[in-house]
C-alpha cells in the first residue's frame, strides 16, 4: 500500500508540473547609446559628439565641473576638458594625463598599438581648464589628482566597468601619471610614463653634473664653444633679438638683454633636450644672422617670451612650487657676464605672489616608488636633459612589476617604438601580462 501511495505523489507532482506555463528568460539588454550613457554622469556640463579620429568608432568632448579645491567646495567650481575616443567595451582603456592642454584627440602610441579606447584629461588650468580667476594655491599635485580619479571613475562607471585601464603620459604628462597613481594607487591596473623628470629641488643640481657628462666630451666641447661664441657676439645679436621681437610682437619681463642671456644659457639643456645632431652646429667664419638663427632653431622663444610665459603659467607654479624645474650655471661664462650665481625662474611667478618650494610631495612620490609602487613602467632617453633627474629604481622594484628603460642616446621623444624591435617586444610582453 505504502508503495502505490509513493507512485501516487510521484504522479501528482509530475501532472502538476505539467500544468505550468512555461516561461523563457531574457536577458535584459542595455540600449543606451554611449552618448546616453555619457550624458547620465552627473558632473558632466557639456557633451559632444565629434567626427572620429584615428581607429576609434566614435569620439566625444566632455567638459567636467570639477571643484576648484577638493578640500573646500566653498571656493566654486571650474569647468576640465575630455575627450573620449570609444572603440567597443571589450578593449582596454587607455587614461592619457596631460601635464598641459590637450593638443590632439588623436590616438596616443599604447591606443595605437592595442587599437584601445582612449581618455584624454586635460590638466587642470591649462587652456580654458580654469575658473575665471585663478586662486593659484589651489593649483596643487593633490588637487590634480583629484581631479583625474573624479573623472576615470565617472568614465569607468557608466561604460567600461570590467576594462583593464592604463594610464599614461609623458614629459609633464609623466609628472602627473607618477603623482596621480601614487595618491590614487588603485584608480588604473597600470602605468606607463615617458621621459618624465622627478625634481628633488626648486633647481634641481643633478642637471649641471649631467651636463657635464652627457655625450662625448668633444660634443660637449662644441656645444660650450658655440654658447661662447654667442657671448662674444652679443651685441650683434642683441640687435637681431630686438628686430625679431618688433617683427613678431615679442615681449620679455625681464627686458631683451637678459632674454638673450637666458637663451644662451638654455641652449646646452635644448640641445640635448631634443637630441639636435653636433653636426648641425655652425663653425668657421659666421655671421651674426647665422649664429643667431642657429640659437632660436634650437632654443625658441616659447620658454621665456612674456605670452609664452602667460599660456605657461600653471606648469611654471607647480615646477616652481611643487615639481621641481633646474637653473643655469654661469661660472662657465663668467666673463661675460656680470653674476656667478644660478640664473632661477623666480620671475617666471604670477604676477604679485610668490611661494616656498614644498619638497615634501616629490619626497613622497620617491618613496612611493621605492615601497609600494606597482605596475609602471617608465621610458627614458638616455641623452635627453630630463633624464639628469629621472626616477631612479632600487634592486626590489622589478619585483613589483616597477621597470625601467633607457633608449641608447635618445632624446625627450623616445617612445616605446624608439627601442630595437627585441626591446620594444620586452615592453610590450610586460604591458600585455598587465592587460589579462
Amino acid at each position: 500500500m505504502r508503495r502505490f501511495q509513493f507512485l501516487y505523489a510521484i504522479l501528482f507532482v509530475f501532472v502538476l508540473s505539467s500544468c505550468k506555463t512555461s516561461k523563457t528568460v531574457v536577458a535584459p539588454t542595455d540600449t543606451k547609446t554611449t552618448f546616453e550613457k555619457l550624458a547620465s554622469i552627473d558632473n558632466i556640463v557639456s557633451l559632444e559628439k565629434r567626427d572620429p579620429v584615428s581607429h576609434f568608432d566614435e569620439n566625444y568632448e566632455m567638459w567636467f565641473e570639477q571643484p576648484i579645491d577638493h578640500n573646500d567646495l566653498s571656493k566654486g567650481t571650474f569647468r576640465q576638458r575630455v575627450f573620449l575616443g570609444f572603440e567597443n567595451t571589450e578593449k582596454p582603456v587607455i587614461v592619457e594625463l596631460r601635464g598641459y592642454g590637450i593638443g590632439s584627440e588623436r590616438a596616443g602610441e599604447l591606443a595605437n598599438h592595442y587599437e584601445a579606447n582612449q581618455l584624454t584629461i586635460e590638466h587642470r588650468y591649462f587652456n580654458n581648464s580654469r575658473p575665471e580667476k585663478i586662486d593659484w594655491n589651489t593649483l596643487t599635485l593633490e588637487n590634480a589628482a583629484k581631479d583625474q580619479a573624479i573623472i576615470i571613475d565617472a568614465i569607468r562607471d557608466v561604460l567600461y566597468s570590467k576594462n583593464k585601464f592604463v594610464s599614461t603620459g609623458i614629459s609633464k604628462g609623466c609628472q602627473t601619471t607618477m603623482t596621480h597613481r601614487k595618491f590614487f594607487p588603485d584608480n588604473v591596473d597600470a602605468c606607463v610614463c615617458y621621459v618624465g623628470p622627478l625634481n628633488y629641488k626648486r633647481e634641481d643640481p643633478r642637471v649641471y653634473e649631467f651636463l657635464k657628462t652627457v655625450g662625448t666630451k668633444e660634443d660637449r666641447a662644441k656645444i660650450k664653444a658655440f654658447q661662447d661664441l654667442c657671448f662674444e657676439n652679443k651685441d650683434a645679436l642683441l640687435e637681431l633679438m630686438k628686430e625679431a621681437a618688433e617683427r613678431q610682437d615679442l615681449s620679455w619681463e625681464f627686458g631683451v638683454e637678459k632674454a638673450l642671456e637666458y637663451s644662451i644659457l638654455e641652449y646646452s639643456f635644448a640641445f640635448w633636450q631634443w637630441g639636435i645632431p653636433v653636426e648641425r652646429i655652425p663653425y668657421g667664419n659666421l655671421t651674426a644672422e647665422q649664429i643667431y638663427k642657429h640659437l632660436i632653431d634650437v632654443v625658441g622663444y616659447g620658454f621665456f617670451e612674456e605670452k609664452s610665459v602667460d599660456a605657461l603659467q600653471p606648469y611654471f607654479w607647480a615646477a616652481l612650487t611643487e615639481q621641481g624645474i633646474y637653473g643655469y650655471e654661469t661660472e662657465p661664462f663668467k666673463k661675460y657676464l656680470s653674476t656667478t650665481e644660478i640664473y632661477k625662474f623666480d620671475w617666471a611667478f604670477p604676477e604679485g605672489i610668490t611661494k616656498e618650494y614644498n619638497y615634501k610631495p616629490q619626497q613622497e612620490i620617491k618613496e612611493f616608488l621605492n615601497k609600494k609602487a606597482e605596475k609602471i613602467l617608465f621610458i627614458y632617453g638616455e641623452y635627453d636633459a630630463w633624464s639628469a633627474t629621472a626616477v631612479e629604481l632600487n634592486k626590489k622594484a622589478s619585483k613589483r612589476e616597477v621597470y625601467k628603460f633607457v633608449k641608447p642616446q635618445g632624446d625627450h621623444r623616445t617612445r616605446i617604438r624608439s627601442f630595437n624591435l627585441d626591446k620594444q617586444k620586452k615592453i610590450y610582453d610586460i604591458i600585455d601580462s598587465w592587460l589579462k
